[in-house]
């Protein structure tokens, strides 16, 4: 296997760029690609879409460029903490949500009912989806603002009716996010079911990053550690070992209903630990700041205004 690297999408020479990190240096990507490598793209790119809608064979590609390329990561490079993050794909075609997937989660809510199969919503990418580092304000029209930490999966192949078996084979890579959530529209459910809009839909609610890690470099996605912390005290501790369905099973299921497509993405739940379930409840407030990291895909950070 070839070094592990992550990729981020970052702020920086007055628009996007696309960066790849190592030990805490990032280099450029078009520092590490060749001319055609570059033509291929249709130059440099601005976030992780061109990448991923060829991704088995930029997956290699930068292996390749990676070996060869090793003595970029030195003095040149830039300390990885000075960047400023932007979400790794600014436009996925879809981002889809998996609710009361955690065994622990379900038990700590008013109502646990443990789905027999994996419970979906969409979100609105191009509204939703912010930066590490980014603020998000906090909606006049809602109480009860939460977080929800979340292993995000990458599709890296277009793919229909995938067998469970073979599911991971589609995902090109991982990364964090923080399913921030308005409860008032659980707590008091109107007669036709929760208001999913509402509930997960604000300007901001999908904090995601900061990087990227490919899925060969993460291992097992049902043995990583989940960890959020709100002003520096930790609320979430546990794994993705608690997963209802994993992986694999949400991958199979949703590729039933509908074909996956590169970049798109999909937030696999959370564990116990959120303020809806907290006796007495909390809820996040402006001033507040809310940090989360999965495995090795780097502190997700999230101001709160």
């Amino acid at each position: 296997m070839s070094e592990a690297y992550r990729l981020a999408t970052v702020e920086g020479d007055g628009g996007s760029r696309v960066v790849v990190e190592r030990k805490g240096l990032a280099v450029p990507l078009t520092a590490l690609l060749e001319p055609d490598d570059l033509a291929r793209l249709g130059g440099a790119p601005k976030d992780l879409m061109p990448l991923l809608e060829e991704w088995p064979h930029w997956s290699a590609r930068l292996a390749e460029r990676m070996a060869g390329k090793a003595d970029r990561f030195g003095d040149a490079a830039i300390p990885a903490d000075t960047l400023s993050f932007l979400p790794p794909i600014a436009l996925p075609r879809k981002l889809i949500c998996i609710g009361a997937n955690y065994h622990d989660h379900i038990a700590e809510m008013p109502i646990p009912i443990v789905p027999t199969y994996p419970y979906s919503f969409l979100m609105s990418p191009s509204t939703t989806l912010r930066g590490s580092g980014a603020a998000v304000e906090k909606p006049s029209m809602t109480r009860m603002m939460d977080w929800e930490a979340e292993l995000a999966v990458v599709i890296g192949l277009r793919c229909r009716d995938v067998p469970e078996e073979s599911a991971l084979t589609v995902v090109a890579g991982y990364t964090n996010f923080n399913d921030l959530s308005a409860r008032d529209w659980i707590a008091s459910r109107p007669p036709i079911g929760v208001d999913w809009v509402q509930h997960k839909n604000f300007d901001g609610f999908g904090p995601i990053g900061p990087y990227f890690e490919p899925a060969k470099f993460t291992g097992d996605p049902q043995a990583l550690p989940v960890r959020l912390s709100v002003n520096g005290v930790t609320k979430q501790d546990s794994s993705t070992a608690q997963m209802v369905f994993g992986v694999a099973a949400v991958i199979a299921h949703l590729s039933r209903i509908m074909t996956l497509e590169p970049g798109d993405i999909i937030a696999t739940g959370t564990p116990a630990g959120v303020g809806h379930g907290r006796q007495p409840p909390e809820y996040l407030q402006p001033g507040d700041e809310v940090r989360m990291e999965i495995g090795n895909l780097g502190e997700l950070v999230t101001p709160i205004v």
